[in-house]
């Protein structure tokens, strides 16, 4: 009766030197045994349901990953939280050490236009337009036009124009394009309203700080000096430095490798929903700016200001921080109560919850 009750209560029985016997929660169990102590020393209940527990914890660290990069997030064997490359080793103060290691300690990545300067976006367009008709190709639609913003000017010609694959044809034309934007932009740049104010309070907590723009290095820096805004970014990413434009997050993740920082700690400020998509592929929150699209448009940002000053050294902290929600409780005995809810333990919570019937 005994060897019958364990096996319609627990599944996967195997006899075992003429013993009948289960895989229970990957460990092998005596069935006979289990149940003569639970139904003959009633006070080994509580015992058994410690050793229940134990056996469905080592089972957890294996099974939940929570589609999350393995090497980055296994809390288990030591590697969570992920190494914070903020950490200096050879700092002398344990108290600034500490701080560098907090979510205090952040990196700001900084797109160009449309962010820290006016953008005029008819200004792209008419460039492209003036381009094809020098080259004597068709003027491009507006939605191709839509599609390449963001985009190296090599990358949108080869890719999405499709007027050449010749490296010393795109090299030309690429030149050729931004030499009629800075023709028709004039020279003449203006901070956007709350932009410089905001980035001076990030230089005056020593943030970090990148920029990234799919311009050409000398005109950016030209524009950087027309408006008197040299040295103030610690790494500045341009076109040079990168494959790809957006949406592949390439720039992204090379200026915070050259910050020194993981994505998690970085914070992206741009305003389309193109810098969204390849921040949060590089891991990163975005705060998105409303200067180009309305409000309601940018609603996949982490944040959105229609200018930087609205923002505190607060709301970048709290956007900062690493938390373990993001990839899982981070608590075994919730993990455990999510893994008991999935059909792929129905089984086994039904023949634990049979035997706990009987007192």
């Amino acid at each position: 009766m005994v060897e019958a009750f364990a096996a319609t209560s627990l599944f996967g029985h195997r006899p075992i030197n003429g013993v009948p016997c289960s895989l229970f929660l990957g460990k092998k169990v005596c069935l006979s045994e289990f149940v003569r102590r639970c139904l003959v020393d009633p006070p080994m209940k509580s015992s058994i349901n410690a050793e229940t527990m134990e056996l469905t914890k080592e089972r957890i660290p294996r099974e939940f990953n929570h589609g999350v990069d393995s090497s980055s997030i296994d809390k288990r064997r030591g590697l969570w939280p992920p190494e914070n490359k903020a950490d200096n080793p050879a700092l002398n103060n344990p108290l600034l050490r500490q701080e560098r290691m907090g979510c205090g300690w952040l990196g700001a990545i900084f797109e160009w236009e449309g962010v820290l300067i006016e953008e005029n976006p008819d200004l792209e367009k008419q460039a492209w337009l003036s381009l094809s008709q020098e080259e004597g190709r068709s003027p491009p639609p507006t939605f191709m036009l839509h599609r390449i913003e963001g985009m190296k000017n090599e990358q949108a010609i080869s890719e999405v124009l499709c007027w050449s694959r010749d490296p010393s044809q795109l090299k030309r034309m690429s030149s050729r394009k931004e030499e009629i934007y800075q023709s028709l932009q004039g020279g003449i740049y203006r901070f956007r309203n709350g932009s410089q104010e905001f980035v001076n309070v990030l230089t005056h907590y020593n943030v970090p700080m990148a920029l990234v723009s799919t311009r050409p290095r000398k005109s950016l820096e030209r524009e950087m000096g027309a408006i008197g805004f040299e040295g103030v970014f610690n790494v500045i990413v341009t076109s040079e430095d990168v494959h790809r434009g957006k949406p592949d997050p390439e720039m992204f993740v090379y200026a915070a490798q050259v910050l020194q920082f993981i994505p998690e700690r970085c914070i992206v400020f741009g305003n389309s929903n193109r810098t969204v998509e390849a921040a949060h592929d590089a891991r990163m929150k975005c705060v998105a700016v409303a200067s180009k699209h309305p409000v309601y448009e940018l609603g996949a940002a982490d944040l959105v200001v229609r200018h930087l000053d609205e923002l505190s050294v607060v709301d970048l902290k709290n956007l900062a921080d690493v938390e373990l929600s993001e990839f899982g409780s981070g608590d075994p005995e919730m993990e455990m109560e999510l893994e008991e809810e999935s059909d792929r333990y129905t089984s086994r919570s039904v023949g634990v919850d049979d035997v706990d019937g009987f007192w």
